[in-house]
């Protein structure tokens, strides 16, 4: 199984620490933020990892050669010579992903107990094309919310919601069917504002709701 993480940001939150390192080198519990993704994803089958990189990417992967060879598995870089957003990157890197039935798609950003043996379980029984994770924020009018019917299934997305309509947001984390590949073409492109929206008025989008701790390290 394949998963791509999107790390082709400049970490701007996080300086002054990503002035000397790319941001997912940056330690949490005294280990790299790329490192707890990669190895809770090997713990659910992944044996190919994707990183799609711009930033300091000769320091990236010198790291990652040594804990490719520790954890057994295939680590890949796809260059971007110009920001191509949330959706762009799986289009650039799609000799890499179009191996296998599913792929998981990551934000670097993302801290938590990652839940990647119970999303796999659940996509695989709604039978969508994919799944976001979400998880509850205290103040939904801060964020994008996402709106789903009792079985997950998404309805629509609310940007800042003045009123409440759901607590519920993206957690930067998902797992799609290749065919999400056929979508995207290769420019620059927003997977929040231009893919899932379409896939929610085809009824092929759903939400897996995550309850435990999450945090978003760049905020």
């Amino acid at each position: 199984m394949n998963a791509l993480i999107l790390v082709g940001g400049f970490g701007t939150r996080l300086r002054p620490l990503t002035l000397s390192m790319p941001k997912p080198l940056v330690e949490f519990a005294n280990k790299p933020l790329l490192i707890h993704q990669i190895e809770a994803l090997t713990e659910v089958g992944v044996t190919h990892v994707i990183l799609a990189i711009s930033y300091m990417s000769d320091l990236l992967e010198k790291e990652m050669r040594v804990h490719e060879k520790r954890l057994g598995i295939q680590i890949s870089f796809s260059h971007e010579s110009e920001p191509m957003g949330t959706a762009g990157p799986l289009a650039l890197a799609k000799k890499y992903l179009e191996t296998g039935e599913q792929l998981f798609v990551l934000n670097s950003d993302v801290i938590c107990n990652f839940p990647f043996k119970q999303l796999l379980s659940f996509h695989k029984i709604h039978g969508g094309e994919g799944t976001i994770v979400v998880t509850k924020v205290e103040e939904p009018s801060k964020y994008g919310v996402v709106v789903y019917d009792g079985n997950g299934k998404i309805e629509k997305f609310v940007e800042k919601p003045k009123e409440f309509v759901s607590n519920k947001i993206n957690a930067g984390m998902y797992i799609f069917n290749k065919k999400i590949l056929n979508r995207i073409e290769p420019r620059p492109t927003s997977i929040e504002r231009e893919i899932f929206p379409v896939m929610a008025r085809e009824s092929q989008l759903f939400a897996y709701d995550m309850d435990s701790y999450w945090m978003d390290v760049g905020q």
